[in-house]
């Protein structure tokens, strides 16, 4: 086992933030990290990465006992922050050389390792560009440059596509597929169900601290799938419609983001013709569909949240 966390907990005054977690990292897997905004994903981070202790439980790290004191570990991690993190004095060349120096890389080796990581991340043509002339795909991928100049055993990418154009996510996700092929064990976390489909091989949902579901997407949903799913589109979305969805024999759960509603059904409990006659009732649809249970309504299920519900930090 590369890592793991027992009946770990971390409390703030009385909040309690991380409530007797379990948690293990298989060597050479992408494990997706998924919870609503406050579900303590960050801090569980923290506390694997030895930046806070926890208050009580295990944390072991590469065979060793983790906390803020081990600095040793470090050299084999490698953490890709959710915020952007990059001195914007320096170059892009000369922000990889700083990092690399940090973790103790000199001169031919951290020339030939600088070039190798420049390669990666495609910015061989921007090496000289300061962070404020990049665009922020391009800033993204010198933050993960960064995080890789010590060839790292783990990386934990914390959120590391957020508002980047569609070609330099999917930029992001191709290079941590290869990383995942050259051997390396990756932490991933996202706001982004597609990419946590697309790159993950394990997934954990945590919630309130806990983990409450972990498995491949095909485990998930089958664990989760006696019930189906409609999405409709209203033309006037309204508490009473809200109330009337919930009120259908069959349906368990109904969220509104915008004027759109998942509504959350019992299996086979044909639904869709009376939520499309209720809505026709308070001002009409501008679409409807009933799909297929997917991660995201998985998640929904167990959380009763979307994942991008408040986005950004816990």
């Amino acid at each position: 086992m590369l890592a793991s966390m027992k009946k770990v907990v971390k409390r703030y005054g009385e909040q309690t933030v991380v409530n007797h977690l379990n948690l293990d990292v298989i060597q050479g897997e992408i494990l997706g990290l998924l919870g609503p905004n406050g579900a303590g994903k960050s801090t569980t981070i923290n506390i694997l990465c030895g930046l806070i202790n926890a208050d009580s439980g295990d944390v072991s790290l590469f065979g060793q006992k983790q906390n803020v004191k081990n600095l040793r570990v470090r050299h084999e991690l490698g953490l890709v922050t959710q915020d952007i993190t990059l001195f914007n004095e320096l170059t892009v060349v000369e922000n990889l050389r700083y990092v690399g120096g940090l973790y103790g890389l000199r001169s031919a080796d951290l020339n030939a390792r600088v070039d190798e990581v420049l390669d990666f991340i495609e910015l061989n043509d921007h090496c000289k560009k300061k962070p404020k002339q990049l665009s922020g795909g391009m800033k993204r991928r010198l933050n993960i440059g960064c995080a890789l100049l010590h060839k790292p055993k783990l990386i934990i990418m914390d959120e590391p596509t957020v508002g980047i154009d569609p070609q330099s996510r999917n930029h992001i996700l191709e290079s941590v597929k290869k990383l995942a092929a050259q051997g390396t064990t990756i932490i991933y976390t996202s706001h982004y169900m597609e990419e946590v489909q697309a790159v993950c091989d394990r997934i954990i949902i945590m919630d309130l601290g806990r983990i409450i579901a972990e498995g491949t997407v095909d485990e998930l949903i089958k664990n989760t799938g006696h019930e189906s799913t409609v999405h409709l589109i209203a033309i006037s979305p309204s508490p009473a419609l809200t109330q009337q969805l919930e009120s259908v024999a069959g349906v368990k759960q109904v969220c509104l983001a915008g004027n759109k509603y998942t509504i959350i059904s019992n299996a086979d409990s044909g639904n869709i013709n009376r939520i499309t006659a209720l809505a026709q009732q308070y001002g009409g649809i501008a679409g409807i569909t009933e799909q297929a249970r997917s991660l995201e309504d998985v998640f929904l299920t167990l959380t009763g949240k979307s994942l991008r519900e408040g986005g950004g930090h816990e």
